[in-house]
């Protein structure tokens, strides 16, 4: 079967035609996705390629976050560029988490400090074992941070 370009599918299917008539929440994360890297590969399409590079981390964002040039290179089409494009939108997605969360500093309950820290820690390579001290509830905050290589 050949493949159909994206600037053959009508309009309103089109990834960047369908971002601007009905918002980003209307694309699915493959499409979105697609916009970032712009092209596939001779075989399949942005949204094709992204489907099947979503499928093999289990459509799971999170675990997409966490791979490196190394595992995008993989799928064809997907050279150092097109994997950092992706790594760094991943990477202000969780800046824009910690942002969020800078506003409210006062810590209540175990899931405060998980709010806090998972942006932190969910995407790291190794092990940490952090220390959070606070002497006030809600006023200092104190991180340290020990690396335990496994």
């Amino acid at each position: 079967m050949e493949k159909l370009n994206i600037n053959q599918w009508a309009a309103e299917d089109r990834p960047r035609e369908k971002m601007m008539q009905k918002g980003a929440e209307a694309l699915s994360d493959a499409e979105l996705l697609a916009i970032l890297i712009g092209s596939g590969n001779t075989e399949e399409t942005a949204v094709t390629l992204m489907q099947r590079i979503l499928a093999a981390c289990g459509n799971d964002l999170n675990r997409l976050g966490k791979w490196e040039v190394r595992d995008f290179s993989r799928f064809k089409g997907m050279g150092p560029a097109k994997s950092i494009t992706v790594m760094a939108s991943l990477e202000l997605g969780k800046r824009r988490k910690l942002q969020e969360r800078s506003g409210r500093t006062a810590i209540r309950s175990s899931a405060d400090i998980y709010e806090l820290f998972h942006p932190l820690l969910c995407d790291l390579a190794t092990e940490e074992f952090w220390v959070l001290s606070y002497p006030d509830i809600g006023r200092h905050i104190y991180k340290l941070i020990n690396v335990l290589l496994l």
